[in-house]
């Protein structure tokens, strides 16, 4: 993400914002990584939109901004095509332009017109992007200030004359024969400074050179009063190396000399001579010509380049830093749209300043669940708020009853919302994270020097301290590597802590005396709550939902242990076999 750039879709222009990289771990724990491999297969595009959803800031008119333009852009598919292919455009001209290109002498007057083409492009591309934003249908405040912005960079590259111009300059090298010089001379008759008069498409083809030139010197009726150009010509002194009298190289040369130009492939001025009375002159006064030739063109061509490269900057290097933005809003929308096609229900997050209540969210869902579902009508949604009195949450079920699916997705809201997007849920009212943690089991490689309690404790220490009031903090079995007792210890005192901060918290865990505690920590504790969160079972069977109450506990194993038959009564007496 650009935040220096002049215009962002990301942020409201001129908003010093403050973001925060979640922590490496935090994309591949909440499932994030697997929505981004989902959205494209370029991997560049994949890092791309990491790299926005991971730089989290807790300003609201941010997440509220990028929402706007999410939703046109999502809604609009029209918009998305059109801009896509545009990219496409800018893209193949950034590639393959001639605008770094330094040398005139190299390029000549095929570099101008190629020049012209280029521009000619760039200008109807800026054009495209400028009406396809007057879209009546577009309310973002986020894409009418871009169709200002691209406005305002027509206006003042003043494109619309532009494009007058080049209509009358541009024409094919392939068209050009010949060009006409004009030579001022002292009274010496020697040429003093050159122009170039006109470019014609038909060569000279007038024999007795020599003699038409005495003519027009010797009748006074021939010389003209006046030496006007075909059009807006400018003359380039010569060089003081070059000042010398062309009569006297010429006359070295064997005389006066015609010039037709033809232009070569590699887009230098070849000059052919005629009339010449000798091969070694010929060769001779063919490079003075094409040398001079060049050096009179390279002062157009050098200011009309220079000219239309700034034009060209103007019209392509703002508008392409924006690119990226619109391909993160573009993959994002084709993939949460598809996802809508198929039955999945998202809404637009609603962020808030602040308030009592930090978040409450609607029958939401695991996103990553979703994507590898066949029949999302399986879906099953929950509820959850997080307020004063329930600002962390101990969750405590039975394995793969789906504690660490509903923790993902809590963390999914925020990273989605805060990007923007439209999140996985029926509403979503949030106040935005400044950060996320994540406290998952790390990998057995990295537990190696401390141990996995010792790595787990350190590890937790450094969120805790980097955590403030406005964080996220998910935990999934954290403490539990080591026997109940020393892991109820640690977490009871974490949790403790947790609290002293205000930090939003999810605690899944197997621990369900830390759950009974959460009553007793919440009285222990000076204005935040602890809350006790299951996940619930209906006759023995997972249902996956949550519910605000006390650990099922032995209540769950009885239910599993009258299922499957291995009560005492049930072994005993020989039912259960």
């Amino acid at each position: 993400m650009n935040q220096g750039s002049v215009f962002s879709l990301l942020q409201p222009a001129g908003a010093d914002i403050e973001y925060r990289r979640l922590p490496e771990n935090v994309m591949h724990d909440l499932g994030i990584e697997a929505f981004c491999q989902e959205i494209s297969a370029d991997a560049r595009e994949r890092r791309l939109i990491a790299n926005v959803l991971s730089q989290i800031t807790d300003d609201p008119d941010v997440a509220a901004y990028r929402r706007q333009i999410f939703g046109d852009i999502l809604r609009l598919p029209e918009l998305r095509s059109t801009m896509t292919e545009l990219f496409g455009k800018i893209q193949f001209m950034q590639d393959f332009s001639t605008m770094h290109k330094t040398s005139d002498e190299e390029l000549g007057l095929w570099h101008l017109f190629h020049r012209l083409d280029e521009l000619d492009s760039y200008i109807r591309t800026v054009e495209t992007m400028r009406d396809c934003l007057s879209d009546e249908r577009i309310k973002s405040g986020g894409l009418i200030s871009l169709r200002d912005y691209i406005t305002e960079l027509y206006e003042d590259a003043c494109f619309a004359d532009m494009k007058k111009d080049i209509a009358q300059l541009k024409m094919k090298a392939s068209d050009v024969q010949s060009v006409t010089l004009g030579i001022n001379v002292n009274e010496r008759f020697e040429a003093i400074s050159m122009g170039l008069v006109s470019v014609n498409k038909k060569p000279f083809k007038k024999s007795g050179i020599v003699s038409n030139f005495a003519d027009a010197i010797a009748n006074k009726d021939k010389i003209r009063d006046t030496a006007d150009w075909d059009g807006d010509m400018h003359y380039q002194l010569i060089d003081r190396e070059d000042k010398r009298g062309i009569i006297d190289h010429m006359k070295n040369e064997a005389g006066l000399l015609a010039v037709q130009s033809s232009f070569a492939a590699d887009a230098r001025t070849k000059s052919t001579i005629v009339n010449a009375m000798a091969d070694g002159a010929t060769a001779s006064s063919t490079f003075y010509l094409d040398t001079m030739v060049n050096k009179m063109l390279s002062s157009l061509v050098k200011k009309l380049r220079d000219t239309l490269t700034r034009y060209a900057n103007v019209a392509i290097i703002n508008i392409s830093g924006l690119v990226p933005e619109f391909i993160y809003y573009i993959r994002c929308a084709e993939l949460i749209g598809s996802l809508m096609e198929k039955g999945c229900v998202f809404c637009e997050a609603q962020p808030v300043a602040e308030g009592d209540t930090s978040m409450e969210a609607k029958d939401f869902y695991n996103l990553k669940l979703a994507m590898s579902m066949e029949n999302v009508s399986e879906i099953v949604t929950n509820d959850l708020c997080f307020d004063k009195k329930r600002t962390v949450y101990i969750l405590t079920g039975a394995n793969r009853g789906g504690k660490t699916t509903i923790t993902q997705a809590v963390g999914q809201l925020f990273i989605l919302a805060q990007g923007g997007l439209f999140v996985p849920a029926e509403s979503f009212r949030y106040v935005p994270c400044d950060c996320i943690y994540t406290h998952f089991p790390a990998d057995e490689d990295k537990t190696m020097d401390l141990g996995r309690l010792g790595e787990e404790c350190v590890r937790f220490k450094d969120i805790f301290i980097q955590s403030t009031s406005k964080s996220l903090l998910l935990l999934n079995e954290t403490f539990s590597t080591t026997s109940f007792e020393e892991g109820y210890y640690i977490a009871k005192d974490s949790v403790k802590a947790l609290l002293s901060k205000g930090v939003r918290t999810i605690y899944n865990t197997h621990m369900h005396k830390l759950g009974e505690d959460a009553e007793e920590l919440t009285h222990e504790s000076t204005g935040a709550g602890a809350a006790s969160l299951i996940m619930r079972t209906e006759e023995g069977r997972r249902s996956f939902r949550v519910a605000l109450a006390k650990p099922e506990g032995s209540s769950y194993a009885r239910d599993i242990a009258e299922k499957y038959g291995v009560t005492y009564d049930m072994l005993v007496s020989g039912d259960g076999v």
